[in-house]
């Protein structure tokens, strides 16, 4: 069973499930948190309703759950649930969706 995340963001934000990168080099070096590089991968769970207009309408969201995304290296807002790494970041720090 697994568990839901209960967050919904607001105007034009989404919620990222971090995607950790392999925590080796190619050769085997196990490398320590401080020598990785910070991840900017991940998947979107949730999606705002997107940004109020000035006529009142809502801007649309180009992203939707279940996209695999890179964002900018130092955009949006870092939380931690359950032992699980997640970001609130807006959708202009996302800067493309992976196609698979």
């Amino acid at each position: 069973m697994t568990k839901t995340l209960n967050i919904r963001p607001l105007a034009d934000r989404v919620v990222i499930k971090v995607v950790e990168e392999t925590e080796s080099t190619p050769g085997g070096i196990i490398l320590p948190d401080s020598a990785r590089e910070k991840p900017q991968k991940g998947e979107v769970l949730a999606v705002g309703p997107g940004k109020t207009l000035e006529q009142g309408s809502r801007e649309e969201m180009e992203v939707k759950e279940g996209d695999v995304v890179l964002y900018s290296k130092y955009g949006g807002t870092d939380i931690k649930i359950d032992d699980q790494e997640y970001k609130i970041l807006s959708v202009r720090d996302i800067l493309a969706v992976l196609e698979q």
